[in-house]
């Protein structure tokens, strides 16, 4: 027996999957390796119930493979109501690389991710993310047709980034209509935390409206160019949360809203571009609602890049991105008010709306 050779203490990483506190009741979980090329990726498929699970490939030096299979887990749940929320008709699911996307990324490692994708017959279509580019998707496009964000000279909408960014400002100023009377920006202090492609553009719609933008990252070298380009002020302190803000906008990675931080935060909105911002989406998203923190969610406001690679499936132009994109304010402002009428937290109400989108059609596929 299993338990005559294991240690006791061991016997739950025998459970990788179904035994991880994010699994979701997701539909398939796929462990790529290629010795030749290095290659080490998890695809994650949350749900297909209205449509393929479309969802970027992020690159990633994690700690171990346990951190890189909760990350994977966390997005592509995340993906399915990002796409439910948004109206639009694709599943949810996300794919990680393990490995320093600056150090060994290669045209070759890519195009074997590339192939472990088609595999999945269009299950599942990636596209860009962290450690990710446009070149990129354009050598997993030699492999497979099952990838959207690939460059416009190959037909695709390009990088995902800056709708992404546009839609964070829509509802960021959806949010600043709700706890302020007014979207106006001009003066506000708001902390954008990562500055990397959305991060970059979200201090360019801010500082263009006269925020008073103060920019945090790892990456000292970004800083000083962003801060040099835009005229934003870097953040020198100690303490990111404690420091006196009117928004915080966190666009690296998630769960920077934890036991550590929550109570801390002096931020009276929440709204940024990073995925899974809450560390315990129902713990952390009662504490901010609590503390009078209008929280705008995550999935919903940074949902610009998905509409930008669906134009790839569905044909439309630039307008249509930008329109759709647009009402991403519209959508936010309603989720605040169904918070309110329905006593629960932002985040509640988002996913409430989103997966009542999912059981009626899968009501009608089952009729």
């Amino acid at each position: 027996m299993i338990s005559d050779v294991v240690k006791p203490d061991t016997l739950k990483k025998l459970d990788p999957v179904f035994g991880q506190h994010s699994f979701n009741d997701h539909e398939q979980v796929v462990f790529c390796q290629d010795k030749d090329t290095g290659l080490k990726a998890i695809i994650g498929i949350h749900n297909t119930v209205l449509g393929p699970a479309l969802g970027g490939t992020r690159m990633w030096q994690y700690a171990n493979e346990w951190e890189a299979l909760n990350d994977v887990l966390r997005l592509s749940r995340g993906m399915t109501y990002k796409s439910a929320i948004t109206g639009l008709n694709l599943g949810g699911g996300k794919a990680v690389i393990i490995g320093d996307a600056k150090t060994q990324k290669n045209p070759e490692l890519m195009k074997r991710f590339g192939e472990f994708v088609h595999s999945l017959g269009g299950k599942y279509i990636t596209a860009e993310d962290v450690g990710m580019e446009t070149a990129d998707m354009d050598l997993v496009r030699e492999v497979t047709p099952h990838v959207t964000g690939i460059s416009e000279a190959k037909g695709g909408a390009g990088n995902p980034s800056p709708i992404t960014a546009y839609g964070v400002y829509m509802g960021m100023k959806a949010a600043a209509k709700y706890q302020y009377g007014s979207d106006d920006l001009e003066g506000k202090k708001v902390v954008v935390q990562g500055i990397g492609h959305v991060g970059e553009s979200l201090v360019e719609h801010l500082t263009k409206e006269g925020a008073n933008v103060i920019i945090a990252d790892i990456n000292e070298e970004r800083l000083q160019a962003v801060s040099q380009k835009y005229g934003a002020t870097i953040f020198t302190g100690n303490d990111l949360y404690g420091t006196s803000m009117d928004i915080y906008a966190p666009c690296a990675l998630g769960a920077t809203i934890n036991d550590d931080t929550i109570h801390k935060l002096q931020a009276s909105i929440v709204a940024g571009a990073a995925n899974n911002q809450l560390a315990d989406e129902v713990k952390h998203g009662a504490l901010l609602k609590d503390r009078g923190i209008a929280y705008a969610p995550d999935f919903l406001i940074n949902a610009g890049g998905i509409i930008n690679v669906y134009a790839e499936l569905e044909g439309y132009g630039k307008d249509e991105i930008i329109a759709k994109t647009e009402n991403i304010y519209n959508t936010t402002l309603e989720i605040f008010a169904h918070s309110e009428t329905k006593g629960t937290t932002t985040h509640e109400a988002a996913l409430n709306i989103a997966q009542g989108r999912i059981d009626a059609r899968k009501k009608e596929q089952n009729s």
